[in-house]
């Protein structure tokens, strides 16, 4: 008896969009446009003869016929997989896992702990892209996005990986040039800003009670890393946020004068959509986030 089947790649294309809920998510996961799944799936529709989502402005939904069908030949594809990976095909495939984290967190943070997780995991690629686009405004479908959080936002997981505090830091060079002895000392230095962050340190020097301080000078830069890297080149004092500048005070290209006060600081969390909250390479590279940032913590704290 000759077989009646379906478009195959049209298939593909329906059961990755119905599975994920997304014909977004569904063309970054097969690789395609999100123009191509589509056509793909209109492609099937007409091969049917029957609607398979029913389309409200961004989001589409699976019609009750299209979900009874994709509970019977989702199964069908996972024992593709599997039956692939059994003859021929290693179990184990290379993998990338798309990033999307701030700069300054990925420049001081992320970077230099990248090649451990590559040593730890090497079948598996990691993309990262840099932006402080909130969650939201993110045109782009990425495995996990890094932002401040905790914060909640429909169709994503949320899980803090790292906290932090903030308090001035300096090169010990300068330190050794001009003692800070207590918080009153900052009216010989320079004080370094960040013109997104204005506030950090109004904010401190008002929890020390020496709001009416007035610097030697003061140096404002654009980005925050330009902050800190004038920091460890001595020009200035900077808020640190003990999270990103945690490897520069455990080898003493930076110092923390003070014990406090420390400003209370968002965490870093990973945001990952719901569609791909279960997928194992995600789960693996959250919970390397995660370990690496208790790791962190500990290397945090303030020397003189």
């Amino acid at each position: 008896m000759k077989r009646v089947l379906p478009p195959l790649n049209a298939l593909r294309a329906f059961e990755a969009a119905g599975r994920l809920g997304s014909f977004k998510e569904a063309a970054t996961e097969l690789h395609v446009t999100h123009g191509a799944v589509s056509q793909h799936v209109r492609l099937l529709e007409e091969w049917l003869g029957a609607p398979l989502f029913e389309r409200h402005n961004r989001r589409v939904v699976l019609t009750a016929a299209a979900k009874a069908y994709l509970e019977e030949i989702g199964p069908v594809f996972e024992q593709l997989s599997q039956a692939t990976a059994r003859y021929g095909v290693p179990a184990t495939l290379s993998r990338t896992l798309s990033v999307n984290a701030p700069a300054t967190f990925t420049l001081r943070w992320l970077v230099p702990r990248l090649a451990k997780f590559r040593v730890e995991h090497p079948d598996v690629d990691v993309k990262v892209e840099t932006s402080n686009e909130p969650v939201e405004s993110l045109k782009d479908i990425y495995d996990v996005i890094i932002r401040g959080g905790p914060d909640t936002f429909y169709g994503y997981s949320m899980r803090p990986f790292l906290s932090e505090e903030r308090l001035p830091v300096c090169s010990p060079a300068l330190l050794q040039k001009l003692p800070l002895r207590m918080p009153d000392d900052l009216h010989q230095h320079t004080l370094l800003h960040t013109s997104s962050l204005p506030r950090l340190w109004p904010d401190w020097l008002g929890s020390a009670q020496i709001s009416a301080l007035r610097p030697a000078a003061t140096l404002t830069f654009d980005h925050f890393y330009l902050t800190l890297q004038a920091a460890i080149d001595g020009i200035g004092i900077a808020m640190g946020p003990t999270a990103l500048v945690s490897d520069d005070l455990a080898a003493g290209r930076l110092v923390a004068p003070f014990a406090g006060p420390r400003l209370p600081s968002r965490s870093y969390c990973t945001y990952v959509p719901d569609g791909r909250s279960a997928d194992d390479v995600v789960a693996l590279f959250r919970s390397w986030l995660e370990r690496e940032g208790t790791h962190s913590q500990t290397e945090a704290a303030p020397s003189t």
